[in-house]
């Protein structure tokens, strides 16, 4: 009787090992572990452009709608990995471009931006980092598409312009930035300023970084 239900116990352990019911991870060396799961890249967000110009308040607004985010509350100043999700703050240029240019994993936002030439910040309802400025119309068809096949060299403004009247909302984690910010009138200190980089194609791959 003992030897019988060892062969039984062995035939239902052939079974299921053979595919007949799924074991977990782990039950076949005995542990009692979770399911492993493969990690997942998640894909950076689409850059988004308000396709129309006027007054730059109302430009933002329409923006931080579109993405979905709220201002910044408690701290004066929060590291990006700690701020809220769908919340939206501020970097001065040349915090941003040493972050940017050193591809630091993170970045402080400030609630109220310190300087009148600051970028804007947003971080996603996904955690996805989002750097705002204002490019040439003739970019808009350029960085919008959803499938993105090349980089594309761009100049992000903080502030508009005649020549960058459109505001952009551009993935931090597709940026490649090689230059700090350059201050548009190089003896005002609250110039407007303007960043130089690539923004890569979709289908590029790039480490991890902020928002991401």
């Amino acid at each position: 009787m003992h030897y019988a239900f060892m062969m039984s116990c062995a035939a239902v352990l052939v079974f299921l090992l053979a595919g007949g019911v799924p074991l977990p991870v782990g039950a076949a060396r005995g542990g009692g572990g979770k399911t492993e799961v493969l990690p997942m890249t998640k894909a950076a967000p689409a850059a988004v452009v308000i396709e129309t110009a006027g007054g730059e308040q109302e430009l933002r607004r329409q923006l931080r709608v579109k993405n979905g985010v709220t201002a910044l509350s408690g701290p004066a100043n929060v590291p990006f990995s700690q701020a809220p999700t769908g919340s939206f703050g501020f970097i001065a240029p040349q915090p941003l471009g040493m972050a940017l240019v050193t591809q630091s994993p993170d970045l402080l936002m400030e609630r109220a931006a310190s300087a009148t030439n600051a970028f804007e910040i947003h971080k996603l309802a996904d955690g996805s980092g989002m750097l705002v400025g204002f490019i040439g119309k003739e970019l808009a068809p350029q960085v919008t598409p959803a499938n993105r096949p090349h980089t594309v060299r761009i100049a992000l403004y903080s502030s508009p312009s005649d020549a960058a009247p459109y505001i952009a909302a551009v993935p931090l984690t597709k940026l490649m930035v090689d230059r700090m910010p350059v201050r548009l009138d190089p003896k005002k200190t609250d110039s407007a300023v303007m960043l130089d980089m690539d923004l890569q194609g979709t289908a590029n791959r790039k480490s991890p970084s902020m928002g991401q």
